[in-house]
Protein backbone atom coordinates (compact mmCIF):
# COMPACT_ATOMS: atom_id res chain seq x y z
CA UNK A 1 0.00 0.00 0.00
CA UNK A 2 1.46 3.34 -1.01
CA UNK A 3 0.67 6.37 1.02
CA UNK A 4 0.62 10.12 0.53
CA UNK A 5 2.00 12.12 3.45
CA UNK A 6 1.58 15.86 3.65
CA UNK A 7 2.16 18.40 6.36
CA UNK A 8 0.00 21.45 6.64
CA UNK A 9 0.20 24.39 9.05
CA UNK A 10 -2.83 26.39 10.12
CA UNK A 11 -2.67 29.68 11.99
CA UNK A 12 -6.19 29.81 13.43
CA UNK A 13 -9.17 27.67 14.40
CA UNK A 14 -10.90 28.95 11.26
CA UNK A 15 -8.04 27.71 9.07
CA UNK A 16 -8.15 24.29 10.79
CA UNK A 17 -11.91 24.13 10.16
CA UNK A 18 -11.36 25.14 6.53
CA UNK A 19 -8.92 22.24 6.08
CA UNK A 20 -11.52 19.91 7.62
CA UNK A 21 -14.24 21.31 5.35
CA UNK A 22 -12.10 20.51 2.30
CA UNK A 23 -11.86 16.89 3.44
CA UNK A 24 -15.56 16.77 4.34
CA UNK A 25 -16.61 18.05 0.92
CA UNK A 26 -14.77 15.09 -0.65
CA UNK A 27 -16.27 12.36 1.55
CA UNK A 28 -18.17 9.69 -0.33
CA UNK A 29 -19.09 7.36 2.55
CA UNK A 30 -17.40 4.39 4.16
CA UNK A 31 -14.22 6.25 5.10
CA UNK A 32 -12.48 5.96 8.48
CA UNK A 33 -10.66 9.03 9.78
CA UNK A 34 -8.37 8.72 12.78
CA UNK A 35 -7.57 11.96 14.63
CA UNK A 36 -4.43 11.99 16.75
CA UNK A 37 -3.31 14.75 19.13
CA UNK A 38 -2.93 15.72 22.74
CA UNK A 39 -5.80 17.25 24.69
CA UNK A 40 -6.72 20.61 23.20
CA UNK A 41 -4.89 19.82 19.98
CA UNK A 42 -7.73 20.78 17.65
CA UNK A 43 -9.42 17.43 16.94
CA UNK A 44 -12.94 18.73 17.50
CA UNK A 45 -12.21 21.87 15.50
CA UNK A 46 -11.06 19.76 12.56
CA UNK A 47 -14.08 17.43 12.97
CA UNK A 48 -16.38 20.49 12.98
CA UNK A 49 -14.92 21.46 9.62
CA UNK A 50 -15.26 17.95 8.21
CA UNK A 51 -18.94 17.79 9.17
CA UNK A 52 -19.60 21.31 7.83
CA UNK A 53 -17.86 20.41 4.57
CA UNK A 54 -20.51 17.76 3.90
CA UNK A 55 -23.22 20.41 4.02
CA UNK A 56 -24.51 19.25 7.40
CA UNK A 57 -26.14 21.92 9.53
CA UNK A 58 -25.69 19.89 12.74
CA UNK A 59 -23.86 21.58 15.60
CA UNK A 60 -20.60 19.75 16.29
CA UNK A 61 -19.20 19.48 19.80
CA UNK A 62 -16.67 17.23 21.45
CA UNK A 63 -17.93 13.71 22.16
CA UNK A 64 -15.53 13.37 25.13
CA UNK A 65 -18.31 12.95 27.69
CA UNK A 66 -20.89 11.26 25.46
CA UNK A 67 -18.29 9.02 23.74
CA UNK A 68 -20.07 9.18 20.38
CA UNK A 69 -22.12 11.66 18.36
CA UNK A 70 -23.82 11.21 15.01
CA UNK A 71 -24.28 13.99 12.47
CA UNK A 72 -26.71 13.91 9.57
CA UNK A 73 -25.35 14.57 6.09
CA UNK A 74 -27.70 15.90 3.39
CA UNK A 75 -27.94 13.73 0.27
CA UNK A 76 -25.66 14.51 -2.64
CA UNK A 77 -25.25 13.01 -6.07
CA UNK A 78 -22.34 10.54 -6.39
CA UNK A 79 -22.13 9.53 -2.75
CA UNK A 80 -23.98 7.30 -0.35
CA UNK A 81 -22.88 9.12 2.81
CA UNK A 82 -25.81 9.70 5.18
CA UNK A 83 -24.07 10.35 8.49
CA UNK A 84 -20.80 10.92 10.26
CA UNK A 85 -20.20 9.13 13.55
CA UNK A 86 -17.65 10.97 15.70
CA UNK A 87 -16.24 8.88 18.54
CA UNK A 88 -13.88 9.86 21.36
CA UNK A 89 -12.41 6.93 23.29
CA UNK A 90 -10.37 9.05 25.73
CA UNK A 91 -12.49 8.41 28.83
CA UNK A 92 -13.19 4.74 28.26
CA UNK A 93 -11.34 2.37 30.56
CA UNK A 94 -12.91 -0.59 28.81
CA UNK A 95 -14.21 -0.43 25.28
CA UNK A 96 -17.04 -2.91 25.70
CA UNK A 97 -19.66 -2.37 23.02
CA UNK A 98 -17.82 0.60 21.48
CA UNK A 99 -15.28 -1.75 19.93
CA UNK A 100 -18.11 -3.68 18.26
CA UNK A 101 -19.91 -0.50 17.16
CA UNK A 102 -16.73 0.76 15.51
CA UNK A 103 -16.07 -2.61 13.86
CA UNK A 104 -19.67 -2.74 12.59
CA UNK A 105 -19.44 0.79 11.16
CA UNK A 106 -16.30 0.07 9.18
CA UNK A 107 -17.15 -0.47 5.54
CA UNK A 108 -20.71 0.85 5.82
CA UNK A 109 -20.98 3.07 2.71
CA UNK A 110 -23.58 5.30 4.38
CA UNK A 111 -21.32 6.23 7.31
CA UNK A 112 -17.96 7.92 7.75
CA UNK A 113 -16.26 7.28 11.09
CA UNK A 114 -14.13 9.89 12.83
CA UNK A 115 -12.29 8.35 15.77
CA UNK A 116 -10.27 10.15 18.44
CA UNK A 117 -7.92 8.35 20.84
CA UNK A 118 -8.05 5.21 18.69
CA UNK A 119 -5.05 3.41 20.22
CA UNK A 120 -7.29 0.82 21.89
CA UNK A 121 -9.04 -0.09 18.61
CA UNK A 122 -6.08 -0.20 16.23
CA UNK A 123 -6.71 -3.93 15.77
CA UNK A 124 -10.18 -3.28 14.27
CA UNK A 125 -9.33 -0.20 12.20
CA UNK A 126 -8.73 -0.78 8.51
CA UNK A 127 -5.28 -0.17 7.03
CA UNK A 128 -7.07 1.99 4.46
CA UNK A 129 -7.83 4.98 6.68
CA UNK A 130 -6.99 8.66 6.77
CA UNK A 131 -4.80 9.45 9.78
CA UNK A 132 -4.53 13.09 10.77
CA UNK A 133 -2.08 14.15 13.47
CA UNK A 134 -2.48 17.60 14.99
CA UNK A 135 0.27 19.28 17.00
CA UNK A 136 -0.31 22.59 18.73
CA UNK A 137 2.48 25.03 17.87
CA UNK A 138 1.00 27.76 20.06
CA UNK A 139 -2.51 28.76 21.14
CA UNK A 140 -3.75 29.22 17.56
CA UNK A 141 -1.46 27.45 15.11
CA UNK A 142 -1.43 23.73 14.41
CA UNK A 143 0.98 21.54 12.49
CA UNK A 144 -1.17 18.93 10.80
CA UNK A 145 0.25 15.75 9.33
CA UNK A 146 -1.96 13.75 7.00
CA UNK A 147 -1.20 10.13 6.13
CA UNK A 148 -3.43 9.00 3.32
CA UNK A 149 -3.40 5.73 1.39
CA UNK A 150 -3.67 6.15 -2.38
CA UNK A 151 -7.18 4.68 -2.23
CA UNK A 152 -8.35 7.71 -0.21
CA UNK A 153 -6.28 10.38 -1.97
CA UNK A 154 -9.50 11.93 -3.31
CA UNK A 155 -10.06 13.26 0.22
CA UNK A 156 -7.02 15.52 0.11
CA UNK A 157 -6.93 16.50 -3.56
CA UNK A 158 -6.44 20.21 -3.98
CA UNK A 159 -5.25 20.93 -0.43
CA UNK A 160 -2.92 23.87 -0.70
Amino acid sequence: MTEVNITYTTDSAEATEKLGAHIGANLQGGEVIELVSDLGGGKTTLARGIVAGTGSKDRVSSPTFTVSKEYTVPGKVNRTLASIVHTDLYRLGELGLMEHEIADGIGDPSVTLIIEWADAVQHVLPDERLTITLQAQDELSRRIGIACPDSLSYLIEGIE
